[in-house]
């Protein structure tokens, strides 16, 4: 979860220019982030997918697109945030899907008596 001013890159400069440190974001799994790890690349495979009339123009533009999503989104971003946040991230990749929604199986643990029962 970003404000605005880190959405577009300005966070920093008006950071930069009070001299003024800026804080590491603290991990969140608000909202839509317990369905998915990347809503907002949900919304627009959504947008892009969704149309009335699918030209040949457009389905080759959402196809690209949809290709592109899935590779920056597995190979480049995940990898990063792996690396800045850590085991926390680990753990919620293994627990919620990247995303199309609901396709995980969530592991629930259970002690009873000692015994470790997994449902699944």
């Amino acid at each position: 979860m970003i404000n605005h001013l880190e959405l577009f890159g300005l966070e920093h400069i008006f950071d930069n220019l009070k001299n003024k440190q800026t804080p590491n974001p603290k991990f969140q799994t608000n909202y839509l982030y317990k369905l998915v790890r990347h809503p907002l690349m949900l919304g627009f495979l959504i947008a892009f997918w969704a149309t009335p009339i699918m030209t040949i123009g457009h389905l080759l533009f959402t196809a690209v697109t949809t290709l592109y999503i899935f590779i920056a989104v597995k190979y480049l971003e995940e990898k990063d945030l792996r690396k800045a946040i850590g085991e926390k991230y680990e753990t919620y990749q293994k627990e919620v899907p990247m995303i199309i929604p609901f396709t995980k199986n969530k592991k629930i643990n259970l002690k009873k008596n000692d015994k470790e029962t997994h449902l699944y």
